[in-house]
């Protein structure tokens, strides 16, 4: 390719935006970070747009390296007030602090993100929620989820499954339906969540175990986050004798 390239040029050949771009998703996909950076470096100093499907492969090549701080480097650098590409770099910014469980730079990174004029999608809300149920922040879970409802951000499968599983895994199931009730837990179930974010941070027990029972939905079966949950207390309950009536 890179043979190629020079004689492209030799010739007389110009590259493009495009092209450019082309190139440097080639690199973010097979080869290593360091010859990744380094495309990156000779598209910049071209002046060339970032692509969207481009910064997600890139993020995707830190992301198996479980290189972090290099991400959020990568997102400052592209540029945080970008607004064609909506939320990506802000969120896979918040999920670079996420991954670490670092939550005073991750709340830092939010309240800056709002700020900014930028309006949190499902997926931004989801990054906090996961790192708050795994740290067991339940004051910030309920406060999140609150703010959620307040932008109209619908939950989704990831939401219900931070919610239930904060709540079983510190045997506190019988307090769940403080927070279930300001949810709409008869609502069809449904997965919003960017797919890098579980790259990061895995799937919850939850959300495993719903994918299974939904894998199984019959034409008479109408699935609601409320049959999902009941279906979960009892397979929890059975494995942990904890008792839940919901």
């Amino acid at each position: 390719m890179e043979e190629t390239i020079s004689e492209m040029v030799s010739k007389g050949f110009r590259i493009d935006s495009k092209l450019g771009n082309e190139i440097l998703l080639y690199y973010s996909v097979f080869g290593n970070l360091n010859e990744m950076e380094n495309a990156y470096g000779r598209f910049k100093r071209s002046r060339f747009f970032i692509e969207e499907n481009v910064i997600r492969a890139m993020a995707y090549g830190y992301i198996k390296k479980r290189k972090f701080y290099e991400l959020g480097e990568f997102v400052r650098d592209v540029g945080l007030g970008r607004r064609n590409v909506g939320n990506v770099l802000w969120n896979l910014l918040l999920l670079s602090y996420a991954a670490n469980f670092k939550m005073k730079s991750l709340q830092k990174e939010f309240v800056r993100m709002v700020e900014s004029g930028f309006r949190p999608d499902v997926t931004t809300f989801n990054i906090r929620a996961m790192a708050f149920s795994r740290m067991a922040l339940f004051w910030d879970l309920h406060l999140s989820i609150e703010h959620m409802m307040s932008e109209k951000v619908v939950p989704d499968l990831v939401t219900y499954g931070c919610v239930v599983e904060a709540y079983l895994d510190r045997k506190l199931g019988r307090n769940l339906e403080f927070v279930l009730n300001k949810m709409d837990v008869d609502d069809c179930p449904r997965l919003l969540t960017d797919p890098f974010v579980f790259e990061v941070l895995g799937k919850g027990d939850f959300h495993l175990s719903s994918e299974a029972f939904l894998e199984y939905k019959t034409q008479q079966q109408k699935w609601s986050y409320r049959i999902l949950i009941q279906k979960y207390l009892k397979k929890h309950y059975r494995r942990n004798q904890i008792f839940w009536n919901y």
